[in-house]
């Protein structure tokens, strides 16, 4: 009896795996953020790594809070947010958006980003008309506060 007891054991711990794996599955379903806008343009080398997966970059991508977006020596990106912030980088470009919030009748707005090297052509979007403290971008060596509605901004390695 012992010997058939051990395959029963053994299936219904296989069952309980695959019940919490599922489970689990489904949680990280749930905490899949909504996209905070999309890739517009991509011309040469780019990539985003998102969820610690890094995969090419390709017009109509969506880009979501924690994206980092990546273009070669002779690759640029396009990006377009849902609050209609354009930005477009340059070749050797490494940009990360920290924190996005977007939903003006509640007065939640937020932009915080970080460009660690490259180029960044920025035109403003709704956050930065209706809160301009509300957008900022980092830089490996000083914050950079939005109270215009364009700049460029090159960080050298």
């Amino acid at each position: 009896m012992a010997t058939r007891s051990a395959p029963v054991v053994k299936i219904a711990r296989t069952v309980l795996v695959l019940g919490f794996m599922a489970a689990s599955g489904l949680a990280v379903a749930d905490d899949i953020s909504e996209p905070v806008g999309y890739i517009m343009k991509v011309q040469g080398e780019a990539t985003m790594t998102s969820r610690g997966q890094t995969i090419e970059a390709r017009v109509g991508q969506a880009v979501i809070i924690g994206a980092t977006l990546r273009t070669g020596a002779q690759g640029s990106m396009g990006v377009t947010l849902s609050d209609n912030t354009v930005m477009s980088f340059g070749p050797n470009s490494e940009f990360t958006l920290d924190e996005y919030q977007f939903e003006p009748a509640h007065e939640e707005l937020k932009l915080s980003a970080q460009i660690s090297r490259g180029t960044l052509n920025f035109i403003s979007g709704v956050i930065a008309k209706l809160k301009p403290e509300a957008v900022e971008l980092k830089t490996p060596t000083g914050t950079i506060g939005v109270r215009g509605t364009h700049f460029l901004v090159k960080v050298s390695e």
